[in-house]
């Protein structure tokens, strides 16, 4: 059974809530879930972006099942107004925490005043999770957290893993994705050493193109690519859509345990169908995650309450 067709049956329909639900790995993503005949929660940012997304998913998916929710995960405030209008919409069986920032040319902070890539990418799916983790079913729910095989070419500051140093956009992003990773791996420990049913699941999308995706008129691109980009595709990348399939199977598919990170199956993880594939052992390095984790908690002012979930 594969992500991109169906769901997993036992579990039956799903809410799944998408951050950065209006363009690219995002859209795709909640049109998937949205034609297995999930509930999808479209998270955004910007209010006509995101009603742009609802009409292209409806004008693909008859029937579609959608809600909008305003969350700016550059802005903490923004965030906890989410979790607590997200309460109101009844039980969610999975987050799918998509949104970021790519490759920021000059450095750019949150409305808090973190660096913008690592503030949106990594610390305000730090705190929405943290918050919305009380509001997922207890026995089936799904945290999934996008990663990148940009995690491969950094390492955070084990003293200080929230350290920027001297800015350059990409190396950041990496360093941003890396602390996803290794976050989401850390909080799949946590729950299993707290009897949670609750998984957390690592997903990436390869390198995936919007230029190599079925076009979408109503959706912006989530950014411009170069011309030697598109021409790989289909060799070396493939289209948004088919990089939102490991993202989905993570969130809604069969034979997903906790811990696990899924991406494309062909070489280098670059392009091909959903399956577990390696992480970088510094993704699993539990010492920076615990040394992460602390400073996430303390920059955010969010903590977990994983023993109050069993």
């Amino acid at each position: 059974m594969s992500a991109d067709t169906e769901g997993d049956p036992a579990a039956g329909r799903r809410t799944v809530v998408v951050t950065g639900a209006s363009a690219g790995l995002g859209y795709h993503a909640a049109e998937q879930l949205a034609a297995q005949g999930h509930r999808v929660v479209l998270a955004t940012r910007n209010a006509e972006r995101g009603a742009a997304a609802e009409r292209s998913i409806r004008r693909h998916v008859d029937h579609a099942d959608l809600v909008q929710l305003h969350l700016d995960l550059a802005d903490l405030d923004s965030v906890r107004a989410a979790a607590s209008e997200l309460a109101g919409l009844g039980p969610v069986h999975a987050l799918l925490n998509n949104a970021g920032v790519v490759g920021s040319a000059e450095r750019q902070d949150t409305v808090q005043g973190f660096e913008l890539q690592v503030g949106t990418n990594h610390l305000g799916h730090f705190a929405w999770t943290a918050l919305a983790m009380p509001l997922l079913d207890q026995e089936t729910g799904r945290v999934v957290h996008v990663g990148s095989i940009a995690h491969r070419f950094t390492r955070l500051d084990r003293s200080e893993p929230l350290a920027v140093g001297r800015y350059e956009g990409h190396r950041q992003y990496a360093r941003s994705k890396l602390a996803v990773m290794l976050f989401g791996f850390e909080l799949a420990q946590r729950l299993g050493d707290a009897g949670s049913g609750v998984r957390s699941v690592v997903a990436h999308p390869g390198l995936a193109l919007d230029a190599a995706a079925p076009p979408r008129p109503d959706v912006a691109p989530t950014r411009s690519e170069p011309a030697w980009m598109r021409v790989g595709s289909g060799w070396v990348a493939q289209g948004k859509d088919a990089g939102a399939w490991p993202l989905v199977h993570a969130a809604v598919g069969d034979g997903v345990r906790s811990g696990e990170y899924w991406g494309p199956a062909g070489p280098l993880q670059l392009a091909g169908p959903a399956a577990p594939v390696r992480a970088r052992t510094r993704a699993h390095d539990r010492t920076v995650a615990a040394q992460l984790w602390t400073a996430s908690e303390r920059a955010t002012g969010v903590a977990f309450a994983l023993d109050a979930l069993d």
